[in-house]
């Protein structure tokens, strides 16, 4: 492989300043791709969830209904596939998502009963009851020794 010419003539090494920068400015777009295929990602994400929801969920956790969500995340999903992430619509989008993801949906896994499922670190019960106060982690404490 022959290297670019430097300025002085020689030929021994990568030392034009124009073919570094290609070379990082490349590498630099690849990753802002990277980061907008991310983050569409996201937001099909975030608006298959807001889907998969009754509207009678939204009106019960005090959320915007359902063609809202839908209408806002379906926007923040095709700003992001067609416009830059260093633009500014974007980034609106993205907060779009975020606010859907840490506000609504809990809420929404709450009102329907989706989120009942096993805490991280807590071993499942039987039955489905929650148990008493004075249940420890592996059953129930009567203070025998």
């Amino acid at each position: 492989m022959e290297w670019p010419a430097a300025t002085d003539g020689r030929t021994d090494g990568p030392t034009d300043k124009g073919w570094v920068d290609s070379v990082l400015i490349t590498g630099f777009f690849g990753v802002v791709a990277l980061i907008s295929w991310a983050l569409l990602l996201f937001a099909v994400f975030a608006f298959v969830d807001a889907a998969t929801y009754r509207e009678d969920a939204y009106r019960a956790a005090g959320k915007n209904n359902k063609g809202f969500w839908l209408i806002i995340l379906g926007l923040a999903g095709l700003v992001m596939k067609f416009f830059s992430i260093i633009s500014f619509l974007p980034i609106i989008g993205l907060i779009a998502v975020i606010v859907y993801t840490v506000d609504v949906r809990p809420a929404l896994r709450e009102v329907s009963g989706r989120g009942q499922g096993r805490r991280r670190g807590m071993p499942r019960r039987s039955g489905g009851s929650r148990g008493s106060s004075s249940d420890g982690p592996y059953g129930p404490y009567n203070g025998r020794r």
